[in-house]
């Protein structure tokens, strides 16, 4: 490494000027913590989900998601984070700004993904025996100006890593172009999110069900104020062909439990609170519930689910996969914001329908209610979860050893 002219010449190039000195809004969290890079903001989503798998499989684990930058107005630093996850811009290339990132954050692994590598900070890790994969490499990912002009700059970085897993053929070949051999690059499919199996209480699903044994139910989670009226409208018309037919609504934003009640009950619905501990009987036409902690719970029980704050321009709205991997089969307007990337494998998929409007959305409820309908919409969404589970567990079993051994270690 020490006789590479290129990176040589960029390290001292990184050190003219003055350092871009990182600020950092919050403190580095107690125990483990796992650094993973976003190179590619495309695959924010993605790198979430995976975040998210992490923590799952290990009590008591962090993960810093550090991106090149951050938009401002709308992307993934939008919407809250969960829980255990953290988000940051990444330090530039000057070695005291390395320094300050990697002193304060101290990750114990780090899982790099695309591309776009950058030199002073991965020697710098690799120098503080932090434990570095490259992951979902692409050929884009190493062909800028830098890999052309100074192809021995990736040369020495890439045997840093202890793991290389390229997402295409053409890309391992791109790696072996710069250096690793044909056994040191694993070729994997593309890193996708999967979507988290929210939980629900079992005696909660259990007595639900017997409560509704028979009857066709569908989820409109995180309604807007405005979306209320065309939401209740197409359950009108849906009730016309399927009498039975019980609407489970969740507010959302400035629509409070209270308000979508008075309004739902000024329509003439024979409407209940499920969170004043109440069960729906045969009379229920609408069950109103504001509880997150129950949407695991209703995406079980509802074979079709419209997920709101997608027919109003602004909102966060809801992420698709979520009810995928619980089986419902999903209904959604055309403003989904930053879930437009999943919600569009879903409807090529045939697991999500766009609507527009309360009469496109009352026809789509009275036809996909039905059970093989329904059914088949769950199955090709179950497909879609399941894209890239093999790579999701195989980079998960590759962590979880890596911090074992660390920890062993010290």
């Amino acid at each position: 490494m020490a006789g590479s002219l290129g990176l040589s010449a960029y390290r001292a190039l990184a050190r003219r000027g003055e350092a871009r000195l990182p600020t950092f809004q919050i403190a580095r969290p107690a125990g483990e913590l796992q650094w993973l890079h976003c190179a590619e903001t495309a695959a924010f989503i993605a790198v979430q989900d995976l975040a998210q798998r992490q923590i799952a499989s290990r009590p008591g684990l962090s993960v810093l998601i550090s991106l090149t930058a951050i938009p401002r107005e709308s992307g993934p630093e939008s919407g809250p984070r969960p829980k255990g996850v953290y988000l940051t811009e990444i330090c530039d290339e000057h070695p005291a700004s390395v320094t300050a990132f990697l002193e304060h954050w101290a990750p114990d692994c780090c899982v790099w993904t695309w591309g776009g590598l950058r030199p002073n900070l991965i020697l710098a890790a690799a120098e503080r025996h932090c434990p570095l994969f490259l992951i979902n490499a692409d050929t884009v990912g190493f062909d800028g100006r830098r890999e052309r002009w100074l192809p021995d700059v990736a040369r020495n970085l890439l045997p840093l890593f202890t793991t290389v897993m390229a997402r295409t053929p053409a890309a391992a070949r791109r790696l072996m172009q710069l250096g690793l051999d044909k056994d040191d690059v694993e070729i994997t499919s593309p890193l996708q999110a999967g979507g988290q199996a929210l939980p629900c209480n079992e005696t909660d699903l259990a007595d639900l069900s017997t409560a509704c044994v028979g009857r066709a139910i569908w989820f409109a989670n995180g309604v807007q104020p405005e979306e209320l009226h065309t939401v209740l409208a197409a359950h009108r018309q849906a009730l016309r062909l399927s009498h039975r037919l019980l609407l489970v609504l969740r507010p959302s934003g400035s629509l409070t439990s209270q308000d979508a009640f008075e309004q739902t009950r000024q329509q003439d619905f024979r409407v209940l609170s499920w969170d004043d501990g109440n069960y729906p009987d045969e009379t229920t036409q609408v069950l109103i519930s504001e509880d997150p902690r129950d949407v695991g719970l209703f995406y079980r029980v509802a074979p079709l689910s419209f997920l709101g704050g997608s027919l109003v321009a602004g909102q966060d709205g809801v992420d698709p996969l979520e009810a995928a991997a619980l089986g419902s089969a999903i209904l959604y307007g055309p403003r989904v914001g930053r879930h437009l990337q999943s919600y569009s494998r879903l409807a090529t998929a045939g697991a999500a329908r766009i609507i527009n409007d309360s009469a496109a959305l009352g026809m789509a409820v009275t036809r996909l209610i039905a059970p093989d309908q329904a059914a088949m919409m769950a199955h090709a969404g179950w497909d879609v979860i399941s894209e890239g589970a093999v790579l999701m567990d195989r980079i998960t079993d590759l962590i979880q050893d890596t911090l074992d051994a660390e920890q062993v270690l010290n």
